[in-house]
């Protein structure tokens, strides 16, 4: 029934957690691919150790590892697709995990809600070495149901479709020419948000996938690295979905959050002024007011840099604190 794809690039330190999560799992109706996207660490060895220690496929069903020269998650993911054999497509960073019963849950969902093109489940954001459930922008008492992907989305900022979390039917992924290669920043909102513009949306509001947030923090949404307009999903030519109100409101929460290091720091000036030009700014929150219309840009910098080098500390000293642990 499902397919699922692992991009795996220098993750040897956590994609053993990875696979275990899908072997664990209380259901077993899939096929496990990997696809090594270049890796120059010891990630490949690892994988290949793991799994002959294990005896697959044994109880679990096919597995495929990939190899490919180095070319971003993107094409690793779209790879993993073409090699898929099933229907449904369950996407697993290398550095994500599963509860045992996420495909099990999923199918579950799947069944009750056919029609639908996407399917999420909620998620834990570990951050810190703490596992805090996503806040994603449903009311408490939801179970599972079709939600408007857009309008919740908005509500908290949480993506209501984490990648880890999700699974498509492979014939949409296809209509939808799959991530788009170029995005370096993004790439997973550009894809879930084309496709809950077209298709329905079925969540499942149990956590069911730990979202590591622990690792990369340098390409996350504000953080010391600023990308080309062909490299960020804000600078993505959205065309008619712009008219669509949901959109163009979820669009402008993504573009007040995600632009600010680009307007202080005169990056993509050109495309910056653009997008804010058009920005409902009564719409949103105050503070967004205050630090792109209001306080002098040199002390909102300034601000911003002290936010950035702070981010940068605890990186470190959660990475080196994963170092000792693993070493011990």
């Amino acid at each position: 029934m499902f397919s699922i794809i692992i991009p795996l690039y220098n993750k040897a330190t956590y994609i053993e957690k990875a696979i275990q999560s899908v072997f664990d799992q209380t259901y077993f109706e899939y096929e496990l691919i990997i696809i090594n996207d270049g890796s120059t660490d010891r990630s490949l060895e690892v994988v290949t150790n793991f799994i002959n220690s294990h005896n697959f496929p044994s109880k679990f069903g096919n597995w495929n590892v990939i190899n490919q020269k180095n070319a971003g998650v993107s094409s690793a993911r779209n790879n993993g697709v073409k090699a898929a054999k099933n229907k449904y497509i369950a996407f697993l960073d290398a550095d994500d995990w599963w509860e045992p019963d996420y495909l099990k849950e999923m199918k579950k969902l799947i069944e009750n809600f056919p029609t639908a093109g996407v399917y999420g489940s909620s998620y834990y954001k570990v951050k810190k070495g703490q596992n805090i459930i996503a806040n994603v922008g449903v009311e408490p008492a939801f179970i599972n149901g079709l939600i408007n992907y857009c309008q919740v989305y908005a509500k908290s900022l949480y993506q209501p479709i984490c990648t880890s979390a999700a699974i498509i039917k492979k014939k949409i992924f296809e209509n939808e020419h799959g991530f788009t290669l170029t995005l370096k920043l993004g790439e997973d909102f550009d894809l879930w948000l084309r496709v809950s513009m077209k298709y329905p949306v079925a969540f499942l509001n149990k956590p069911l996938a730990y979202y590591n947030q622990d690792v990369d923090q340098a390409n996350r949404a504000i953080g010391s690295k600023l990308y080309e307009p062909n490299e960020h999903m804000l600078f993505t030519d959205y065309g008619n979905l712009m008219y669509n109100t949901d959109f163009r409101i979820l669009y402008e929460v993504l573009a007040v959050y995600g632009l600010l290091p680009y307007y202080l720091f005169r990056k993509n000036k050109k495309e910056v002024d653009r997008i804010l030009s058009g920005i409902h700014w009564k719409n949103h929150a105050f503070k967004y007011r205050l630090q792109y219309r209001i306080l002098p840009k040199l002390l909102v910098r300034s601000w911003l840099k002290i936010k950035m080098y702070g981010s940068n500390v605890k990186t470190y000293l959660i990475a080196v604190r994963n170092s000792k642990f693993i070493n011990i």
